[in-house]
């Protein structure tokens, strides 16, 4: 199959220097606590970057698009600003974003190098202490300008709350199309926000479950292409793809190790039993981890790789369960109303996702790794398959809508719920690393 994907292509970075900070009274830097139960939105402005005509403004426009989804941040708008930005590298008017309470200002600049490439640059400053908190330049080839606009906002993202951004990502779903009865189903990838989609595959075969390699753009995914469902390696860059094994019987929900080196899923055997096996990828050998009668199904390993997170219906109706990654220790940790499936572990170590279905109802949810503080973050008709952003702080999911699904994002709060835009229905999200 051949790849329809350019390879992405080198992004450099450079720090700026610090401009003489106004002489203002000295207090702390503007910053937001994410982990409190409440975070206000931070005023932000975010000026057009200076140059590069429509390209400045496209730039700070998907820097502004970033933030506002977060939750975290509320832009505002730029027919309230005071201070027309002509040199990004000049200290501001603070006075002037005071008053329109702007508590960070954003400038920047683009331009064409000699060579070709485009340099973008911004300065992060806060308004109210009247100092540079942070500024950077990006070199990258024109392919490159809405990876670099991502870039920035996750620098801004992380120098403002403390944590990791997530917008320079990219998720793998199901593209759906055509009548309910008939759906082509390919392969696809999108930027996080909903932009560049691209097809993997061309819909002749169903696909399911795409799963991202943690280190590597790699992923793995079922196939119906030969009649019996089948597991598949994809290099997104060069199209190669390679088949996992051929497994009697049915096979489900492959996912990587944290490593990379392992694939674990759970495979339905002829005596109509489920459970959960892991294969090594460079040895193709296979071990078995559980052995129930039951259905154990929707393994995901933690972060550290020690220990898996599955469910399984031994107990007589779907719970999670959590064991060692040699298969020892099998411990259930849910024991609330309904049926849990689709769990995963948070990037960060600290959660576990999960759909539950209850009264006629399906819930996204988390809870903390030994099963107690389960919150309950959307309820909706038929919605699953939570994946999380790699800073742990977001999840994806798809829900049923009029006709079809679609992809949705939710915060750990549960207040910030956003759509996310595709041309088709779109279910089986996979959120990736952030890219290199």
């Amino acid at each position: 199959m051949k790849s329809i994907l350019k390879p992405l292509l080198m992004i450099t970075a450079m720090a700026l220097g610090m401009t003489a900070a106004a002489t203002l009274p000295a207090r702390a830097l503007v910053e937001l606590n994410v982990n409190k139960g409440n975070v206000e939105p931070l005023p932000i402005a975010i000026t057009d970057f200076q140059g590069g005509d429509a390209l400045g403004a496209e730039i700070s426009g998907i820097v502004s698009a970033d933030l506002k989804r977060s939750g975290l941040f509320a832009p505002i708008d730029k027919s309230a600003f005071i201070e027309k930005i002509s040199n990004p590298d000049a200290t501001p008017r603070f006075e002037d974003w005071k008053v329109i309470n702007a508590q960070a200002l954003v400038t920047g600049s683009v331009s064409k190098e000699a060579d070709g490439r485009v340099r973008a640059q911004y300065r992060l400053w806060d308004t109210f202490a009247g100092q540079q908190m942070s500024g950077e330049q990006f070199f990258a080839n024109d392919a490159n300008t809405r990876r670099v606009a991502h870039i920035i906002a996750d620098a801004i993202y992380e120098r403002l709350t403390g944590e990791k951004g997530y917008f320079d990502t990219r998720v793998v779903f199901i593209d759906e199309s055509g009548a309910k009865n008939a759906r082509k189903k390919r392969l696809a990838i999108m930027d996080q926000d909903g932009a560049n989609v691209r097809y993997l595959s061309d819909g002749r075969s169903i696909v399911l479950t795409p799963r991202f390699s943690p280190n590597r753009q790699e992923i793995t995914y079922m196939s119906y292409e030969s009649g019996q469902p089948r597991v598949y390696l994809l290099q997104i860059e060069t199209g190669q793809r390679e088949l996992v094994g051929n497994f009697p019987g049915m096979t489900f929900a492959p996912r990587f190790s944290p490593d990379g080196q392992k694939v674990i899923m759970s495979l339905l055997r002829e005596d109509g039993n489920s459970n959960i096996f892991a294969m090594d990828l460079r040895s193709r050998s296979t071990t078995r981890l559980t052995n129930s009668t039951a259905i154990d199904t929707s393994p995901s390993y933690s972060p550290d790789g020690s220990k898996v997170v599955f469910t399984s219906d031994r107990g007589g109706r779907a719970q999670i369960y959590v064991m060692g990654a040699d298969g020892s220790g099998q411990t259930r940790i849910s024991f609330g109303d309904g049926v849990y499936s689709t769990p995963v572990w948070s990037p960060r170590g600290d959660l576990i996702a999960f759909t539950k279905q209850t009264a006629g109802e399906f819930q996204i949810g988390v809870m903390r790794i030994d099963g107690s503080g389960e919150r309950i973050l959307s309820t909706g008709f038929q919605q699953e398959g939570p994946t999380w952003a790699p800073n742990g702080r977001v999840l994806m999911f798809f829900r049923d809508s009029a006709g079809g699904p679609k992809l949705v994002s939710v915060d750990l709060t549960g207040r910030n719920e956003q759509p996310i835009p595709t041309a088709n229905f779109a279910s089986d999200p996979a959120w990736s690393p952030l890219l290199e």
